[in-house]
Order: C-alpha cells, then sequence, then structure tokens
C-alpha cells in the first residue's frame, strides 16, 4: 500500500516529513487552495530522497505553465484535479508520469473513465466538492466496487487518524494507496508529525 502526502509547503516541514519515508510528496500549484505552495522555493525539494515521489497538483491549468513547472521543481509526477480531457493528460505523460483524480459521490459514473485508458497512469479518487478536494470530507468506498479497470487508483478524501484503518479495508484489486491531507494537519499545509508517524506504522503492520 502506498502512501501519498498532499498540500505540502514549509520547507522545515517538508524534511521533516520526507523523513519518514512517505511514498509520494505532493505540491499545489492552484492558488484557491488553502494548500497552495505559493512562493515555495526549488532548493526546498532538493533534499528529498529519492526514493520520495514528488507529484505537482494542478487545477485546470495550461500545458505550458504545468511544463515549466514540472522543469523548475523537477516533479517525478503530475496530478491533474480538474475538468482536464483524455488528451490532455496524454500530452503531459511526456513530461511526468500522470494521475488523474476525480471526485467522487454516490452518483458518480465510473464509465466516465473509459475515455483515459492509455492516458493516465493512476488515478486518484477524492471526494466530490467545488473546492478541488482538501475537504476533509470521506466519501462511500463502496462504490469503488464499481471500477473495473486495470489503472491502480489512490484512495483520497477526509483521511484520518480516526479512519485510516478502516480504510485499508477497502477490499479492490487495485487499490493502490492512501492520499494523507488535512486531516493530519496542524494547520494547512503543515503536518503533524506524531499523528503521521503512526498512521505510518498503521499502514505498514497491515500491507506489508
Amino acid at each position: 500500500m502506498k502512501i501519498k502526502l498532499c498540500g505540502m509547503r514549509d520547507a522545515e516541514n517538508i524534511k521533516a516529513v520526507a523523513a519518514l519515508n512517505p511514498d509520494y510528496l505532493g505540491f499545489i500549484f492552484y492558488d484557491k487552495s488553502p494548500r497552495f505552495v505559493g512562493s515555495l522555493q526549488a532548493e526546498a525539494l532538493a533534499d528529498i530522497p529519492s526514493t520520495v515521489n514528488k507529484v505537482a497538483v494542478f487545477v485546470n491549468e495550461s500545458l505550458e505553465n504545468i511544463t515549466k513547472l514540472v522543469d523548475k521543481y523537477n516533479f517525478d509526477f503530475i496530478q491533474l484535479h480538474g475538468d482536464e480531457s483524455p488528451d490532455f493528460c496524454k500530452a503531459l505523460r511526456n513530461e511526468a508520469i500522470v494521475i488523474k483524480a476525480f471526485g467522487v459521490n454516490s452518483g458518480f459514473d465510473f464509465k466516465q473513465l473509459d475515455k483515459y485508458k492509455n492516458k493516465v497512469d493512476l488515478f486518484l479518487f477524492d471526494t466530490k466538492t467545488e473546492s478541488h478536494g482538501g475537504s476533509g470530507q470521506t466519501f462511500d468506498w463502496i462504490i469503488l466496487d464499481k471500477y473495473d479497470l486495470e489503472i491502480p487508483f489512490f484512495v483520497s478524501g477526509g483521511l484520518g487518524p480516526d479512519n485510516i484503518e478502516e480504510a485499508l479495508k477497502i477490499d479492490h484489486p487495485k487499490f493502490y494507496g492512501v492520499d494523507l491531507n488535512s486531516k493530519f494537519e496542524i494547520s494547512p499545509a503543515l503536518k503533524d508529525i506524531d499523528q503521521l508517524e503512526k498512521a505510518f506504522s498503521i499502514i505498514k503492520q497491515s500491507t506489508y
């Protein structure tokens, strides 16, 4: 089970979280998010171990700006959290590995994902909100039983100390990883290291 932390910004906090050796660290380039990276310096990412994949998160950003930022910060993955088309996603696979995020609710139609086959590398299923993630709300994980593609997926949305063990019981062959964010924060973009240490221990004991 892969562990992804999203919404990083503070240089010292990035260093402390990276020391826990997550599989992925996400940085949000969406200025309406309370976890927007702002004026984050590229040097803040320089000491992240090579074992930790760096993920740039975008919402309806231009191809030009995405390419520029991926090059500047040397990102390994691109996560698209808006209305990006399959062809837009495919074009970015030349730059980095592509994760396409979708907001999920009880009426979500997984058939709409068929057109993304061979155009993205991973999916991320988050709780559907107007704010494109970071809501701290969960969705009913039972709906994941309707997903039948071969592309692996992350589960996001409201995962925290009180429900991480339950989330790990999701029984799906393509369940690839958990995406931890707002429920493990002291304040927006500042992660709680003590809570993360406990969560990492639970996840690794359950899945390794």
